[in-house]
């Protein structure tokens, strides 16, 4: 079969996706999303028997994403690439994330398929405005910064030579099923109830926050309505802006029951110190600037083109939140669920 033949017939007809990053938090999120709208998904992993077994809702293919072969065979017929797939371990982002987009664009090429994909605030440096715009100049001061400008560079050129690629920038991501974000890692301790609550940013500075079934619900939105995007599309979602850095706090507080759940910063000086044995803290470190600042998205284009950006209320989504990470019991919190409702009308499951 020539690389033709593999090709997807264009528009909102085709319901099959390729995900890859299906096990992390977006892509997750994002799969199960395609999966309740009617979409076929199909996911990529090196162990591919073992996640269906986990998930046999999906076709698992295996492959690595470093391969081009592997991702433009698993792309096959594909009307969707979604491009969720991240260094493990926050690492080695110089060697990994540019080969890994160019494997998807290889295989969106070869067989005709539009490229969704997460965004990142770390295109944008310190000496950004307050409300950044998709249209604000990227000036990032930070290595990974550089290398997602130039990701999104990449992206833009293939939209150039005809690929249709969508991409929605968010805050820092947290939700249920996530692990591997500030929330999980920093704000509370999984696995056990909330005892105190951590607030990496500085005193009084805000900071902008993502709930990734709303980051799904968003991209879900933008997908179906894709034919009437231009090649390049560029979205920023709002997302739970926490003007001072104490609104996430006073949300945990109340959906635990704990008024006086004590709050404390976070400690940067231990990673400054363990930094030479530690390779990791250099790579949080650099992202410090996020944390000492307000650096916020404007929504007013993914608003304008949508009518309202989907939005499930913060203590329900704390309250998910902390269920999936083992530090709230199901049956609590059920009086403050009871009743809620999203922004567009939806009864929240209690």
């Amino acid at each position: 079969m020539t690389v033709n033949e593999n090709k997807a017939e264009p528009g909102a007809g085709n319901r099959l996706a390729l995900v890859l990053g299906a096990t992390g938090g977006i892509g997750s999120a994002v799969a199960a999303k395609l999966h309740a709208n009617g979409y076929e998904v199909r996911a990529m992993h090196r162990r591919a028997q073992e996640q269906a077994v986990a998930t046999p809702q999906y076709e698992w293919v295996g492959g690595d994403a470093m391969n081009r072969d592997d991702v433009v065979r698993a792309a096959s017929g594909a009307g969707l690439i979604v491009h969720a797939v991240n260094p493990p371990g926050y690492r080695n982002w110089g060697t990994l994330v540019l080969p890994m987009i160019d494997n998807t664009i290889a295989a969106a090429e070869a067989v005709g398929a539009r490229i969704l994909m997460p965004g990142t605030i770390y295109n944008y440096g310190p000496d950004s405005v307050d409300l950044i715009t998709e249209n604000s100049p990227q000036t990032p001061v930070t290595f990974k910064g550089k290398i997602r400008v130039k990701l999104e560079q990449r992206l833009e050129a293939a939209a150039g030579r005809g690929t249709q690629v969508l991409l929605v920038r968010a805050g820092d991501f947290f939700g249920p099923g996530a692990a591997n974000n500030w929330f999980a890692q920093v704000v509370v301790k999984p696995g056990v109830p909330v005892k105190s609550i951590t607030n990496p940013a500085d005193p009084g500075v805000g900071h902008q926050w993502a709930y990734l079934p709303d980051v799904a619900e968003t991209m879900m939105r933008l997908v179906e309505h894709a034919n009437e995007l231009p090649p390049f599309a560029r979205f920023h979602m709002d997302g739970f802006w926490d003007h001072d850095g104490t609104q996430l706090a006073a949300a945990i507080r109340r959906v635990t029951g704990q008024p006086g759940l004590p709050m404390k910063r976070f400690s940067w000086w231990l990673l400054r110190l363990a930094r030479p044995f530690v390779p990791l803290f250099p790579e949080i470190l650099e992202m410090r600037y996020l944390w000492q600042k307000p650096v916020r998205m404007s929504n007013d284009k993914l608003v304008g083109f949508l009518g309202a950006e989907p939005h499930t209320p913060i203590d329900v989504s704390i309250r998910e939140t902390l269920i999936s990470l083992g530090c709230l019991d199901a049956s609590a919190s059920q009086d403050l669920a009871r009743g809620l409702k999203h922004s567009d009308g939806a009864r929240v499951p209690v």
